[in-house]
């Protein structure tokens, strides 16, 4: 294959995904008029100040409760997932228990699995459990992540060396203290890359909470986007610009986690890829 084909494979991929994100951008910044007085991609009066203005104060501030939401689903349950996978795949790795490796192929069964196969037996779960239409409901079976957990194993088998291990131990340190001040550091870009993609995940998430939710003061964002979406019809003068700066709004915590995060999960990547 020539240079110039794959120059422009690569070209057409990048505006396959830059195009879209402009024309949020640019749709972003216009009323309701401008949206359909002008071309897609072609800027009109910038009102994105007074289009984020009315998305923050409609409603009482849904909106905002809509991020908070999806910042504790996807921020904090990421961390707690990511947590409990690289402890758990540490366990896997460095310790000896009877029929380790038997569990370890029921974890990577649970890779295997799309997790919209579950979604409908996770709701029905909650339902037994009376945590439907509540915050838990969201939350708990985000913490659980199998390729979290293999990932973690794959990490403390590369990057954590048994004979340090072993020398925290004689010198009389405890396995918690062990794993948390000297196999953890270690596994912090395994740590970061699990919650980097536990905080996309977990912020892009919608059939879940399409299912367990019914209160809207409950929602994340992506499903309060959704419910404006359906309301087109009755008001698309109000819910249109709404739904353009909400959407363009929402995407900005995704680029500051990628940013923040991508010095760890980088070197995570390319650690062993040289002696």
């Amino acid at each position: 294959m020539s240079k110039g084909i794959v120059n422009g494979i690569l070209l057409a991929a990048t505006l396959w995904t830059v195009l879209p994100l402009t024309w949020l951008v640019i749709s972003a910044t216009k009323n309701y008029a401008d949206l359909y007085q002008t071309g897609g991609f072609e800027l009109a009066r910038i009102r994105l100040w007074d289009n984020l203005v009315h998305l923050f104060t409609f409603g009482d501030g849904l909106y905002l409760e809509w991020l908070r939401n999806s910042l504790l689903y996807a921020g904090v349950g990421a961390a707690v997932s990511a947590l409990i996978s690289v402890m758990a795949g540490y366990a896997f790795d460095k310790f000896r228990f009877p029929g380790k490796e038997r569990w370890f192929g029921l974890v990577l069964v649970g890779v295997l699995v799309p997790s919209a196969v579950t979604t409908v037996p996770l709701y029905l779960m909650a339902s037994d459990l009376g945590m439907t239409n509540s915050f838990w409901g969201v939350f708990l079976p985000g913490l659980a992540s199998p390729f979290g957990v293999y990932l973690g194993r794959v990490f403390s088998a590369a990057y954590v060396p048994d004979e340090l291990l072993e020398a925290t131990r004689v010198d009389g340190a405890g396995e918690l203290r062990s794993f948390a001040q000297v196999a953890f550091p270690l596994l912090r870009p395994a740590f970061a890359t699990l919650f980097l993609f536990g905080f996309t995940g977990g912020w892009n998430s919608f059939f879940l909470p399409l299912l367990m939710l019914s209160d809207h003061h409950l929602y994340p964002v992506s499903l309060g986007i959704f419910t404006w979406k359906e309301s087109l019809a009755a008001d698309s003068e109000i819910f249109y610009p709404l739904v353009m700066t909400g959407a363009l709004v929402a995407i900005v915590p995704l680029v500051i986690a990628f940013f923040s995060l991508q010095r760890y999960w980088k070197a995570g990547l390319t650690a062993g890829a040289v002696k």
